[in-house]
């Protein structure tokens, strides 16, 4: 048996999920989470032969820069960034200490800031909040490859 804790021609026992996280604590670190977003895609590419499209990775860094820069505004101490693969998309995962739910307001052209939900929401395929025993977790999904239907976010039509 090897490492895999398979043996040869065997399918392994667990597929492991291709997944990376990282603690933030300061507002200059947003950057960084944002550079972390990149390089996981860029390696899901290069290591996994994984389709990203161009938008996805502009769609996924705009989404964690987005999430982290609210989670270090809005809650005390650090907060946690995790990507994974799931499904065709990238889901984007920040906890944060605040058990305060974000508050989603609607479309507005003449509202001046407060439009970062709005637009996650926006690019996402999916997009949850769930109170934690300590905190609060907010999940998102990025489509990996641009939807051939058109929609940016890979969401059917009903």
């Amino acid at each position: 048996m090897d490492l895999a804790g398979q043996d040869e021609g065997q399918q392994p026992l667990v597929e492991r999920p291709i997944s990376v996280s990282a603690a933030f604590e300061g507002s200059e670190d947003i950057a960084a989470a944002r550079g972390l977003a990149r390089e996981f895609l860029t390696s899901l590419q290069a290591v996994h032969g994984l389709p990203v499209s161009g938008r996805a990775l502009g769609m996924v860094q705009l989404v964690v820069s987005e999430l982290v820069t609210n989670a270090r505004k809005y809650a005390p101490g650090p907060c946690l960034l995790t990507l994974e693969v799931s499904d065709g998309a990238i889901e984007v995962t920040v906890w944060d200490s605040s058990t305060t739910l974000p508050l989603i307001l609607a479309p507005d052209p003449a509202r001046v800031g407060q439009h970062g939900l709005e637009i996650v929401m926006a690019l996402c395929r999916s997009f949850e909040v769930h109170r934690e025993p300590v905190g609060k977790r907010i999940r998102t999904a990025v489509v990996l490859a641009d939807d051939p239907g058109g929609d940016p976010a890979g969401r059917q039509m009903l």
